[in-house]
């Protein structure tokens, strides 16, 4: 994933009239829902980029993104928000989170 295109790049819903709040004229168009979905995995990859390189200062904001786009992604797929973390919870409950920071190095 994470492969530069030429043809564009996923932006946020504002980000046009922003643009055009600085005096510049935005071209752009709708994604088809292929596209978009395509779209939104390189967007995935490219906010996870940002994290891993963001300091801690900024880091929560780096991850706030990747939340927007995981969010996003599960609409696409047909999951809310809530639906997502009944899942999150489920699969906690049955294997645990990461809050212990157990590292696993291999079996005896």
């Amino acid at each position: 994933m994470n492969r530069k295109r030429e043809d564009g790049k996923l932006v946020r819903d504002r980000i046009p009239q922003i643009i055009r709040e600085g005096g510049a004229e935005p071209v752009t168009y709708v994604a088809s829902p292929e596209d978009y979905r395509s779209r939104l995995r390189d967007k995935l990859g490219e906010e996870v980029a940002e994290f891993l390189e963001a300091d801690d200062a900024k880091a929560p904001e780096e991850l706030a993104d990747v939340l927007e786009v995981v969010h996003a992604l599960a609409a696409d797929l047909g999951v809310g928000a809530g639906q997502l973390e009944k899942i999150r919870e489920a699969k906690a409950g049955e294997r645990g989170g990461f809050a212990d920071r157990i590292v696993w190095t291999g079996n005896r």
